[in-house]
C-alpha cells in the first residue's frame, strides 16, 4: 500500500452533522468536531475520538442529521419489528455495505475482510469461536456491544472494529497492513513484532485481504470510467 499523504488542515470548529475526509480517503461521520492546534477532536456517537491533524483533508457538512433514537425501550413494538424485518431483506452483502457506510469505511475495503473471514456465511463459526460474516470473537463483540450472532450486528461491529484498528495506527506508514493484521492476530501481537505477526495464517491473510481490496478497488475505477 502507498503511504498516505499529509495534508494541512485549517483550525474550524463545525457544527453537527459532517463527515471528515482523513488523507487516505476514509470518511467517519461525526456529530461536530473542534481543532485544537495539532490535534482535531471528534464528538461521534461512540463517544469522542481524537486525530493528529494533518491526517485530515477536509469536512463534509451533512446534508440531514436525524435526531438520535429513542431508548430501545421507548421504540414502538411494531417498529422494533419492522427494523428487524427490514436488516432480514438485506443480503450479507448489502449488510456490510451498509455497515461500511456507516462506520466512515470504503465498502471495497471492508467487504475484502468479509470475504476473507467468513465468503460471507452469516452462520459461521470457527474452530476458534468467531461468529458470523465479520468473525467477531464472544469478547470483542460483547466491547463493542453487539450481537454476533445477528448479522446485521455483526456487519456493524467487525466495521466498527476495523476502523478503530485503523485509528490506533492512523500515523503509521503500513496503517492499513497494521490494521488487517491487528483484525486477524489482535493487536497486541502487531505490537509485539511492530508489524505484522510471524505468523503463516495472518501473512497469508493480510496478502488476501490488500489483495482483494485492490481488486475492488479496480472493479469500482473500471464501472465508473
Amino acid at each position: 500500500m502507498k503511504p498516505f499523504l499529509s495534508l494541512l488542515l485549517a483550525a474550524l470548529t463545525a457544527s453537527a452533522g459532517e463527515y471528515v475526509v482523513l488523507t487516505n480517503g476514509f470518511r467517519i461521520h461525526a456529530d461536530s468536531h473542534v481543532a485544537e492546534g495539532s490535534t482535531v477532536r471528534l464528538t461521534t456517537t461512540q463517544g469522542v475520538i481524537e486525530l493528529q491533524a494533518n491526517t485530515v483533508s477536509a469536512f463534509e457538512t451533512e446534508e440531514y442529521t436525524p435526531p438520535p433514537p429513542p431508548p430501545p425501550s421507548q421504540v414502538p413494538a411494531k417498529v422494533a419489528a419492522a427494523v428487524v424485518d427490514a436488516n432480514r431483506t438485506l443480503t450479507p452483502r448489502e449488510l456490510v455495505t451498509r455497515a461500511a457506510e456507516r462506520a466512515g469505511l470504503p465498502p471495497e475495503f471492508v467487504h475484502s475482510v468479509a470475504r476473507a473471514e467468513s465468503g460471507y456465511h452469516p452462520n459461521a463459526i470457527s474452530p476458534k469461536g468467531a461468529i458470523g460474516l465479520m468473525q467477531l470473537m464472544p469478547g470483542t463483540a460483547a466491547g463493542l456491544n453487539v450481537d454476533p450472532y445477528d448479522p446485521a450486528q455483526n456487519a456493524d461491529g467487525g466495521a466498527m472494529y476495523l476502523r478503530d484498528l485503523l485509528l490506533k495506527y492512523e500515523n503509521d506508514p503500513h496503517q492499513v497492513s497494521k490494521a488487517v493484521a491487528a483484525y486477524n492476530a489482535g493487536p497486541a501481537a502487531v505490537d509485539k513484532y511492530k508489524g505484522i505477526p510471524p505468523y503463516r495464517e495472518t501473512i497469508q491473510y493480510v496478502n488476501r485481504v490488500l489483495k482483494q481490496y485492490e481488486k475492488e478497488q479496480k472493479k469500482k475505477s473500471a464501472s465508473t470510467d
